[in-house]
Order: C-alpha cells, then structure tokens, then sequence
C-alpha cells in the first residue's frame, strides 16, 4: 500500500493506494467509524458492483451501512440531490464528529462532500473513489460542487476529506470507456509539470489501462503525490500555483457544456480535448513547439481517445463555446485566465488570452 500525505494546513490527511482496502474498510478508518451505523452515498451502479462488499466489511467490524443511492450520472451533482441527501444525514442523525463515507467517483465525492461540509457547519466525511479519474483527481485536495443551469461546478466549498482510501481492485469493474477517461486526469499531471511522467506514460499508458497493477499503482500514486504537492501550497487556489490544475479544463467544461453534461462526453474527456485545444493553442501562439502538442493529441488517439472535436458533431461555431467559458468559475474582474504551455511539462497561468481569439482558433478547430 502506498501512503501520500496531504499536508493542508490544519487538515492533514492521507490517502492511502492499494488493492483490497474496501475489504479492510473498517480497520482503514479506525477510530474514525464512531456509531454502530455509518451513512454511505453511492449512486446505482457502485452499489451493483461494491455495496455488498463494503456491507460486508462494515458488517465484519461491528457496523451496518445507512445507503444512501443516487441516481448514476453527472445529473445528480444538483441542488435537489443535495438538500436530499442533506436531509437525508439529518434524519440519520449525523453529528459533526462522525464521517460519511463517499463511495463511488467524482460526483458522488462533489456532492458528498459539499453536503458534509455545510452539514452541522462541517462534518466529516472520507473519500472511497472507485473510478481513476476520482483516485488520481478529484478525491484529493477538498474541492467539492454541485453544478447548475449556470455552468458546472459553480456551487460548492473547499472541504477536506478525513482520509482517503483508493482501492485499485475497484479499476477492474471500470467500462473502458470511463477507465480512459479517468487517464485524460493522469496525463495532466506529466503535462504541467513532469516531462518525465508523461514519458512514462507515452511508454506504458497502455499497459496500464490495460490492467498492469504495477503500471496502475504507480500512475495513482504518482498523479495523488504531485496534486498533494499543489494543494498543500496553494490550497484555495489563491497563489496560481493550483489553478494549473485546471490545464485543459476551461476548454473542456466548454464542451460539456455545449453537449449537455451527459455520456455524450464525459468529463475525462472533454479535459482530454481541452488539453489538445490548450496545448495547440499555445502552440498557435509560438509558445510551443506543433511537434509537441500534436504528440500529446497522438498519445490519445493512440489509447483509444478522441483527439479532434470535429469527431463530437457540435452544431456551433467558436463564439459558442466561448459563451460556455464566460460563466468559468475562475473569471476575475472580468479575465478569465487560460492553463497554457510552454511545452510538455511547462504549464502556466495566461491572463492575457482575447476571448476573439479563443474562438477564432476554435472555428478552426471544428472543421480540422
């Protein structure tokens, strides 16, 4: 088992990488599983393939699960599914000392979350991720969200989990499609800052998502060890340091938008193409070599990922998505930074970008 810590100030914690701590759930958590009963949210399809796992192993410790099951799908990261699910930890008579369980990926981590946080002011609760882009991303560092007809992610509070236990065996019940999608979350990290990581992953990405468990232990830790680095020092995304997290991410949301926020492109995805778009625009603006970001875009097609958004059928032009963007959380007195690239490893924070510009070289885009 590997051990990252994630040094926030006051709210240290670990997230621990490993196969097999679902069955040892209750022995992870200690002393954190306080009562007899201990609330999980989980949605349809995780409580199919591990809620009689983690029943066991609550069962096994001397505890019985409360479920609470959403719906599976972007969908449910929504005011009516939060005031749900907060009512619902009420009437389970939640208290600020105990710890809800979140089980399952990065939705039910936002929601989970952003309930435990403003529940009783603050409650506690600990990250079960059950999908690669949940373990390498969005279960660290405390972010969590609803989305809303405004935009994705526009609603929510910085919230760090108690503890965090990724369970590498739960990557094998993953559909390929999301097992990729969740790698879009890996690259990234050799993108912004490790030349050498995304070697490794131009090596044996494949091997990986073909189930390598040593190629996929490595890929978690290495991705959770350099997010801790970033949150541990810019926690609130005040200093710039952590907002190179979001490379590829306002091209992405973009996308999803304009499809809807559905299977149509999930969200791995979209930061996937938002990557390529970030990565072709700066070299449009000679920050980069075209030989680099086209090996990025290479990389993915050579996983089974799209590399061009002509391939989505979008029925819209740049200006379109760029309507998407001016809703980005990140906006600043009317700016909105861009995550660009000075080559492979070498991301940092534009305030310069014309959003005439952004949709120009996206017009392009959609008919390449």
């Amino acid at each position: 088992m590997a051990v990252i810590p994630v040094d926030v100030a006051g709210r240290p914690y670990e997230v621990r990488i490993g196969t097999g701590l679902l069955a040892s759930l209750v022995e992870q958590c200690s002393p954190r599983l306080r009562k007899r009963r201990v609330p999980v949210v989980t949605d349809t399809h995780v409580h199919a393939r591990w809620g009689a796992a983690v029943e066991a192993a609550l069962h096994a410790g001397g505890h019985e699960a409360a479920w609470r099951i959403l719906p599976a799908g972007e969908a449910s990261k929504s005011w009516d599914q939060l005031a749900a699910t907060v009512d619902w930890l009420l009437a389970e008579e939640v208290e600020r000392g105990d710890h809800i369980l979140a089980l399952g990926g990065g939705v039910i981590g936002d929601l989970s979350g952003f309930a435990a946080a403003i529940l009783k002011r603050g409650c506690n609760f600990i990250q079960l991720p059950t999908t690669l882009l949940a373990q390498v991303d969005s279960s660290v560092g405390g972010k969590t969200a609803i989305n809303t007809p405004a935009g994705k992610n526009l609603v929510g509070a910085f919230h760090q989990p108690a503890l965090v236990l990724a369970d590498l065996a739960t990557l094998d019940t993953l559909p390929a499609r999301e097992l990729r999608a969740g790698y879009a979350e890996v690259i990234k990290y050799g993108l912004l800052g490790d030349a050498d990581f995304f070697a490794w992953c131009d090596a044996n990405g494949a091997a990986m998502l073909a189930g390598d468990a040593a190629a996929r232990e490595y890929a978690v830790a290495c991705s959770v060890g350099a997010k801790a680095r970033i949150v541990a020092a810019d926690e609130r995304e005040t200093l710039g340091l952590r907002a190179l997290l979001n490379l590829g991410h306002t091209f992405g949301h973009a996308l999803e938008a304009q499809t809807g926020f559905g299977e149509r492109l999930l969200h791995g995805e979209g930061v996937a193409l938002g990557m390529i778009l970030a990565a072709r625009f700066s070299a449009s603006r000679g920050l980069m070599p075209r030989a680099s970001a086209e090996h990025i875009a290479q990389h993915f097609a050579e996983v089974g990922m799209a590399s061009e958004i002509s391939s989505l059928g979008l029925n819209c032009d740049g200006r379109a998505l760029v309507a998407h963007m001016l809703h980005d959380k990140k906006m600043d007195a009317g700016v909105l930074p861009f995550v660009l690239m000075k080559g492979i490893g070498e991301a940092f924070l534009a305030k310069d970008v014309a959003l005439d510009e952004v949709a120009a070289f996206l017009d392009a885009e959609l008919i390449r």
